[in-house]
């Protein structure tokens, strides 16, 4: 992993997160590219103005921000970015290779029963991009353990596993395999391929209705410092793709959630 994002919306969690990114990329030797969106009013009617003003509060945004973090050598790339907040995501991912996206879990939601706002909801249901969701006032640790969840055992691509990879060789991390078996399993679906299997420490096979309910049965005996979870159309977050605001009744975690986003 060697560039890392950080999106910056009006959350009081944008300066924690933006440090545990940079504590992270620091660890890996990777950069960090902060974005701030802003939407563009029509030019229409004199409002090139509007407009002026929207991207300096925007600059200003990133400014504030940055200050009030310790960089530590890490190389933070700070870019206010025009269009609605996937279409930005979408042209920053074209222009630079982004390797892993670092998400605070409300972003602009104040509501304390929501444990991923809409915007943050929508990066993680819609990106291509691997992202892990730090909780509210985490602060980095190099991981020990990590739990790491899916129904489906194939990995054609090696890169998927990439930001596992990266944990396992950088912090000695234990991966932990929990495979889930459920009604809808195919034989395929089974197998493990290997690349993902030279990097397991321990492989637990179960039978549950569903990934998610595994993960909340087993989660407790494993304890683990992140959990891995897989964004399949038919994955982790089945129940709860219908919408983009996910509420802590429904999921939550106190830990580091990374999400990889293998498409089928």
């Amino acid at each position: 992993m060697k560039n890392i994002l950080v999106p910056v919306g009006s959350s009081a969690n944008a300066i924690g997160n933006l440090q545990y990114a940079i504590d992270l990329a620091q660890s890996i030797n990777a950069n960090v590219y902060v974005a701030s969106v802003f939407q563009e009013l029509s030019k229409v009617g004199g409002l090139s103005k509007v407009n002026t003003i929207l991207k300096e509060e925007s600059e200003n945004r990133l400014d504030e921000v940055l200050s009030q973090v310790d960089r530590k050598g890490v190389q933070v790339i700070a870019h206010p970015i025009k269009g609605e907040v996937l279409e930005g995501i979408s042209r920053i991912s074209k222009q630079v290779p982004i390797d892993l996206m670092v998400l605070a879990p409300r972003s602009n939601s104040i509501k304390e029963e929501v444990y991923l706002g809409k915007t943050s909801g929508k990066l993680l249901k819609q990106t291509n991009i691997p992202i892990l969701v730090v909780p509210e006032g985490a602060k980095f640790q190099p991981p020990k353990t990590m739990l790491m969840a899916f129904k489906n055992g194939s990995f054609e691509r090696d890169e998927l596993l990439e930001p596992v990879r990266q944990f396992k060789e950088s912090f000695g991390t234990e991966i932990n395999v929990l495979h889930v078996e459920t009604p809808e399993t195919s034989e395929d679906m089974k197998n493990v391929t290997d690349n993902l299997k030279v990097l397991q420490d321990s492989y637990t096979q179960v039978e549950t209705a569903t990934t998610f309910q595994a993960v909340i049965e087993y989660f407790q005996q494993f304890n683990p410092d992140v959990l891995c979870v897989i964004r399949r159309k038919r994955g982790f977050f089945k129940k709860l793709w219908e919408k983009n605001e996910i509420y802590k009744r429904e999921f939550h975690t106190s830990k580091p959630l990374l999400v990889l986003p293998v498409q089928e």
